[in-house]
């Protein structure tokens, strides 16, 4: 199954996250090994918060991933929420559906 974290930031966030990145970037690319979270990034216009593409058996992973995350412990992040994600199309659905022939 697919998980989506939604982080909502500070308003201040890109003057305060020097401080952290290189931690949170880190613990990303290590959930990336782990083969866990497939992307993550922040969003823009403006950057007001990020969304992170998990994969696991349950939003653990995720939740997991969020209360380690140097961005929450230091107070970066607002708020933060995971969402059950069904895919459906593409390479790398969890239950992909393809059309009736």
């Amino acid at each position: 199954m697919h998980y989506l974290l939604f982080y909502d930031y500070v308003p201040d966030y890109l003057e305060r996250r020097a401080a952290y990145r290189d931690q949170h970037l880190t613990a990303a690319w290590q959930a990336v090994q782990r083969n866990e979270l497939l992307l993550g990034g922040a969003l823009t216009d403006p950057v007001d918060g990020a969304i992170l593409l998990f994969r696991g058996e349950s939003p653990a992973v995720a939740e997991d991933f969020a209360r380690n995350d140097p961005y929450v412990k230091n107070g970066l992040v607002t708020k933060w929420r995971v969402r059950g994600w069904n895919t459906v199309v593409g390479e790398q659905a969890t239950t992909p559906v393809r059309p009736a022939r």
